[in-house]
């Protein structure tokens, strides 16, 4: 059904999104499954780290009375291994071997190393030290953290190495946020299975499997993928049951003005509409509307115009969800290369950037048609292109986006 609509602005697109309220939860789960999930409440140490005295090297511990007149000769009383313990107590004249990150006993104060000590008449009871060290390649229980301090913080995202310090303080499980649930339905009677045949008028569901990716890359968890052809009931029937049991419904496709764009119609009924149209190249036609708390984002059925929409829209959104801000960096850019079209509203055209004596430079990449996706592997950024009726002169200061994971 053709329908008059009203076009906003990006910015005003973007702030009507960033503005819907978000139900946040936690969850606990193992420290196996943690990595880049974002921590719901601090962690603090159990106990000290390192818990006790560690060796910096292999070499001969000694005691302070000792560390004095060299070259001399000591006895040896054993060994201590990584993992190992020593309950012996170091008396006068002598020194306990030594491997690196072992224990070192409470009455010893320097650990001289293997280099600089020589072996008695192959005699491995005795052992002549030759000289001293300048500091004693202990490191002492609790240099690194503090029993009660925080070792990682809230709202902060684990990574691996996060994970080995959680590890290292015997963490199990953590809390963190729980990612939305979003349920995308492509739409089209065009749309082929990927196990089916190529046909004429017929095309593979290409946005499918990357907005499913995009999602999970920002914090998202996808838990039903689906999609239909161009018949209102079923397509009604299916947002309807995803609307009741997601945080967000994404879909593309069906949301232009032609006859079978049911996603727009379903819009115009909802609780409230955000917007069904903006001022922009590619995917103008973007649709957002919230139906019982669920946000459903209607983006282009273009692969282009999709791909610009989720950076647009969903993943500032979708990061807000775990407490963090988007990854996407905007900066000042110039455009290095000609791109020659001109447009009645703002164009957020694919580009690859690089940084050249401080400055960002945008080259346009490839064929930037709405429907076009050859392009979107090699995507490295967004450059606005402000609506004019003449081309944007090479050299111009611009607006950039650099997008993340690429």
């Amino acid at each position: 059904m053709l329908t008059r609509r009203t076009p906003i602005s990006v910015t005003e697109a973007q702030k009507r999104v960033q503005s819907i309220p978000l139900k946040t939860a936690t969850e606990i789960i193992p420290l196996e499954e943690a990595n880049h999930r974002v921590l719901a409440k601090d962690v603090r140490a159990k106990y000290e780290y390192p818990h006790f005295r560690r060796a910096g090297m292999d070499g001969y511990a000694i005691r302070d009375t000792d560390d004095n007149d060299f070259p001399k000769e000591f006895s040896v009383l054993g060994e201590i291994q990584a993992g190992a313990t020593w309950d012996q107590p170091l008396t006068p004249g002598t020194a306990v071997r030594i491997m690196t990150g072992a224990y070192v006993p409470n009455d010893a104060a320097k650990v001289i190393r293997i280099e600089k000590t020589r072996p008695v008449d192959g005699n491995p009871s005795r052992v002549q030290i030759m000289t001293s060290e300048n500091k004693s390649n202990i490191t002492e229980a609790g240099t690194d953290v503090k029993k009660g301090a925080v070792i990682l913080s809230h709202d902060q995202e684990i990574n691996p190495g996060g994970l080995a310090v959680l590890r290292a303080f015997g963490v199990k499980e953590v809390e963190v946020y729980q990612r939305p649930r979003i349920a995308i339905i492509a739409t089209g009677t065009e749309l082929l299975n990927s196990d089916a045949p190529i046909a004429p008028g017929k095309i593979y569901n290409s946005n499918g499997i990357m907005l499913k990716n995009l999602v999970e890359e920002t914090g998202g968890r996808v838990d039903f993928e689906t999609q239909l052809p161009d018949d209102a009931s079923t397509i009604r029937k299916v947002l309807n049951e995803q609307i009741a049991s997601h945080e967000i419904v994404i879909t593309d496709g069906g949301v232009s003005v032609g006859d079978f764009d049911y996603i727009g119609d379903r819009a115009r009924q909802a609780d409230r509409l955000l917007f069904n149209k903006i001022k922009q190249r590619p995917g103008s036609v973007t649709t957002a509307f919230v139906q019982d708390g669920t946000l459903v984002m209607a983006l282009s059925g273009n692969p282009g115009a999709c791909f610009t929409g989720f950076y647009l829209y969903m993943e500032p959104l979708i990061r807000r969800y775990q407490h963090q801000s988007s990854r996407i960096r905007k900066v000042r850019a110039t455009l290095a290369a000609p791109y020659n079209k001109t447009n009645g509203f703002d164009r957020y055209l694919r580009c690859r950037y690089a940084i050249k004596d401080g400055r960002c430079l945008v080259y346009p990449n490839g064929i930037n048609r709405s429907g076009s996706l050859a392009n979107l592997q090699t995507t490295t950024c967004l450059a606005l292109i402000p609506h004019s009726t003449t081309p944007m002169q090479v050299g111009t200061e611009t607006d950039a986006w650099l997008l993340p994971f690429k």
